[in-house]
């Protein structure tokens, strides 16, 4: 039987990845573009962390990747102002809907959201993810977008879902301030494709300024 698209289906694996889909519980969330990460850098990840416990791996394994990844690795289509715009709009749309969005980050080669879903999280990420690769695709000859060679978006996502107020505030930091991080930019608000630059162009707007 078909799990109706409003369920939520608790701890389950996909793709070798762990996942906690439940109503009203806070999910870090990060995906990538599909060339985002080399296969050969993921290989050599997996090979040096596979003799630490399974958490332990996990865990070891993404910070690595999120190091790989702020290198700015693949095409970085999502640099471009109108594919960013896009995404931003997909992200937006459903908020107050489906998920409260709490912050978000636009970076290079992948993004970070944090959101508490009423709705089934598969499927919302899956709705961000199809709309804007149908976009891109659509749009890749007129805009002269380079894409990924196969696919568009990496298959399947992480997420963590958040344990505490301390750890809230610590994901909210570390999404806007990824940029910093990876040297874009000296402030996290003068990234314009977080929830952080946004705030400040929103109010930038609100007085006047654009």
């Amino acid at each position: 039987m078909t799990a109706r698209s409003d369920e939520h289906r608790g701890w389950y694996t996909s793709r070798k990845l762990p996942h906690f889909d439940s109503p009203d519980v806070i999910q870090f969330i990060t995906f990538r573009l599909a060339d985002g990460l080399p296969a050969a850098v993921l290989k050599s990840l997996k090979s040096e962390s596979k003799r630490l416990p399974d958490v332990e791996h996990s865990y070891a394994v993404r910070a690595q990747i999120e190091v790989h990844l702020d290198r700015g690795h693949g095409c970085c289509v999502l640099t471009h102002p109108s594919m960013a715009a896009t995404l931003r709009q997909a992200l937006q749309f459903y908020a107050g809907k489906r998920y409260e969005l709490i912050a978000w980050c636009i970076m290079p080669n992948h993004v970070h959201v944090l959101i508490k879903p009423t709705y089934s999280l598969p499927r919302i990420v899956q709705g961000w993810k199809t709309y804007t690769a149908r976009w891109a695709l659509q749009s890749a000859t007129t805009l002269d977008l380079q894409l990924p060679e196969r696919g568009f978006w990496m298959r399947g996502y992480w997420d963590r879902y958040v344990r505490s107020q301390a750890h809230l505030e610590a994901s909210v930091r570390y999404i806007h301030h990824n940029p910093v991080k990876a040297k874009l930019c000296d402030y996290a608000e003068d990234w314009a494709w977080s929830s952080a630059g946004a705030a400040r162009t929103d109010a930038a707007t609100n007085l006047g300024c654009w």
